[in-house]
């Protein structure tokens, strides 16, 4: 009995570090025995968020990497004029490349733009260059302007056999954006936890309603994430309440902490996975990745 008391006492007095690395330790050995179960057809996500700067490219090239290193395969389609999702997924997408640009206005098919990412085995990645910036006004003109992704992503899926699909989006409303919601099944909402996090989130889903309306009758909103969480503030406690409170089927367990490996795996084109698999970062994506598997299709 006194040893039980004494082995409660040291567990108690444990200093912090000791204790997170433990939890963190517990936590990884748990991730990495996961088995996903693989969806029976392709999911396609959007990852939108008219707020920038919420952690949206970030999201959709961390999860896509956890995902292929589950053994899915993975397509990402860099719908971003900035490339970033292309550039952290370490992907040619220089200026004459053949990218998004060629699919969406000039009808090229994407198997013919589509890359490896050295990320994973099971990582794709069709990239975007500096010519999307103009696609905007191109597209106005062109004959089912809003459908021009879907029509060529489910060519290229009648052929080629993909688990999960990731669209990255500007952070914005316009004929990108519309294609990547028409194109998609599912929408995929990083919400960062910091003053004025819900702000536009409304309007976001208003869209979303009307796409849903007289676009894509199988779009929904099924996901909802928390970025940029920072445990040791009460703001981001409550953000992350109200967040679970109006969304509480669709938010995930597990939150995004705000971390520094997160932000510097970019600059190395590389996800946090592979730029520092035991980071805090890192095994919060495989654990999202998890949770999405596991959750399956909303019905």
């Amino acid at each position: 009995m006194k040893q039980a008391d004494q082995n409660n006492d040291d567990a108690v007095q444990a200093p912090p570090l000791l204790r997170e690395l433990t939890d963190m330790t517990r936590r990884r050995m748990a991730a990495e025995a996961q088995v996903l179960p693989l969806p029976s057809k392709t999911r396609i996500f959007t990852i939108s968020n008219q707020k920038g700067g919420v952690g949206k490219t970030t999201t959709v090239v961390n999860l896509a990497s956890a995902l292929a290193k589950y053994g899915a395969r993975v397509l990402v389609i860099d719908l971003d004029p900035q490339g970033n999702a292309s550039t952290a997924l370490g992907v040619e997408h220089r200026e004459g490349t053949p990218s998004v640009y060629d699919v969406i206005v000039g009808e090229t098919p994407m198997e013919d733009v589509v890359q490896h990412s050295p990320e994973a085995e099971g990582l794709f990645c069709i990239p975007a260059t500096i010519d999307l910036a103009g696609a905007e006004i191109e597209l106005v003109s062109m004959v089912a302007r809003e459908q021009r992704l879907s029509r060529a992503l489910q060519e290229y899926l009648s052929e080629v056999d993909f688990d999960y699909v990731f669209v990255d989006c500007p952070p914005s409303l316009g004929l990108l954006t519309i294609n990547a919601f028409v194109a998609a099944t599912e929408v995929l909402i990083p919400i960062q936890c910091e003053y004025y996090a819900l702000e536009g989130l409304s309007q976001l889903l208003k869209n979303i309603q009307l796409i849903e309306k007289h676009l894509n009758p199988k779009l929904k909103l099924s996901t909802i994430i928390l970025t940029m969480y920072d445990q040791r503030t009460n703001l981001a406690h409550q953000v992350a309440a109200d967040v679970r409170e109006h969304f509480p089927k669709e938010t995930l367990d597990t939150v995004i902490p705000r971390s520094v490996r997160i932000s510097e795996a970019p600059s190395y084109g590389q996800s946090v996975i592979t730029y520092d698999y035991g980071s805090s970062g890192s095994l919060a994506y495989l654990e999202a990745a998890v949770e999405i598997a596991r959750r399956g299709v909303p019905r």
